[in-house]
C-alpha cells in the first residue's frame, strides 16, 4: 500500500485525519462538495458510518472520495452487519479504493433516532478488527482463502477515559493483538485525564505496537456540549468548557479555538503519533483546527 497514511503509519511518521459525515441525500454532487470542504493536506479522511440516524453509506461516500484522489478509511459497525455482510464490505470497499476500515460497535439503536430498529451484533469490534486483519493476510473468517487478499489498513476507537484503567489497558491490548494498525481516541477535552492514561499506555509499550491518534473535536454550541456530556460520547466535558461557550459571543469559534488549543497540546505528549479532528458534519471547521494548530 503506496498512500500517505500508510506510509507514515509504517515509518513513525506524525498524521493527521479527520472525520467526515455522508450526505443526507442521494445527491453524488454533496460527495464532491464535501471533498473540497476537506483540506488537501490531510492524510487521510474517515468517513463516519452514522450510528444514530440515517445518513448515506459510508461505504459508498467513501469510495466517491476516493474517486477524487482522497485517502478514505471507512468506518463499519458491527452493530448493523453481520459477519458474513460486514466480510463482502470488506472485500467491496478494496475493490473500490478505499484504503482502510476503523472498526467499531456503534451504539445501541435505543440511542439513535430509529430505537425500533433490530441490531445485528453477530460479532464485537475486536473479533471484526481481528477478521479484518486475517484478511489483509488472505484469509476470511471461516480460514477459507481469499485470492488476491485486499489491502487495507485496519483500525480501531479506543476510550481513555474508561475506568477502571486495568480493564480499559485489556480492552486495548485485546485490539492491539487483534492486529489495530492504529487507535483513534475519544474526543479529547480533559488533557490531565488523557495523559494520565497515556502514561499507563506507554508503560506497558503499547505506542510502539500501533499508532495512537488523539482526536479533537469542535464544539459548535452549549447545547451540543451537554448532549455530549449527557450521552458520554467523548471525554469528559468539564464545566470549565460549557462555561466558555456560554460566556462568548460566537460560541462555534470559541469552540474551534478550544480544539486548536487541545490539538497544539496533544500533539507535544510522547505516544500521540497523530491528531484526528472530528467534525459531527461542520467539516468546513477541520481547516481551521489544522492552521490554528500547526497541522497544515
Amino acid at each position: 500500500m503506496t498512500n500517505s497514511f500508510a506510509h507514515k503509519l509504517t515509518s513513525g511518521q506524525s498524521v493527521v485525519t479527520a472525520e467526515c459525515l455522508p450526505p443526507r441525500s442521494g445527491d453524488r454532487e454533496a460527495v464532491k462538495r464535501l471533498s473540497a470542504a476537506l483540506p488537501e493536506s490531510l492524510d487521510a479522511i474517515v468517513v463516519s458510518d452514522t450510528s444514530r440516524e440515517i445518513h448515506g453509506s459510508s461505504l459508498g461516500c467513501a469510495a466517491l472520495l476516493a474517486q477524487q484522489k482522497r485517502t478514505t478509511i471507512v468506518t463499519m459497525l458491527t452493530r448493523d452487519r453481520n459477519r458474513v455482510a460486514l466480510e463482502n464490505d470488506a472485500l467491496a470497499a478494496a475493490t473500490l479504493g478505499v484504503n482502510g476500515i476503523l472498526s467499531l460497535s456503534g451504539d445501541h439503536q435505543l440511542l439513535g433516532t430509529n430505537p425500533q430498529a433490530a441490531g445485528a451484533y453477530d460479532i464485537d469490534s475486536i473479533q471484526f478488527t481481528k477478521a479484518l486483519k486475517d484478511m489483509t493476510r488472505g484469509l476470511d473468517l471461516e480460514g477459507r482463502s481469499i485470492d488476491p487478499k485486499p489491502e487495507l489498513l485496519v483500525g480501531a476507537v479506543v476510550q481513555p477515559y474508561l475506568q477502571p484503567s486495568e480493564l480499559n489497558l485489556i480492552c486495548l491490548k485485546k485490539k492491539v493483538a487483534a492486529g489495530a494498525d492504529f487507535l483513534l481516541t475519544q474526543a479529547v477535552f480533559d488533557l490531565a485525564g488523557f495523559a494520565q492514561w497515556l502514561s499507563l499506555v506507554r508503560a506497558a509499550g503499547i505506542d510502539r505496537k500501533t499508532a495512537i491518534i488523539a482526536s479533537v473535536l469542535p464544539l459548535t454550541s452549549v447545547e451540543k456540549a451537554n448532549r455530549l456530556k449527557d450521552q458520554k460520547s467523548c471525554g469528559p466535558i468539564g464545566e470549565g468548557v460549557i462555561a466558555r461557550l456560554a460566556g462568548s459571543a460566537d460560541p462555534a469559534q470559541e469552540g474551534v479555538a478550544m480544539a486548536t488549543e487541545i490539538a497544539g497540546q496533544l500533539k507535544g505528549i510522547p505516544g500521540v503519533r497523530g491528531i484526528h479532528i472530528l467534525s459531527g458534519g461542520c467539516e468546513s471547521l477541520t481547516s481551521e483546527v489544522m492552521k490554528g494548530a500547526g497541522l497544515v
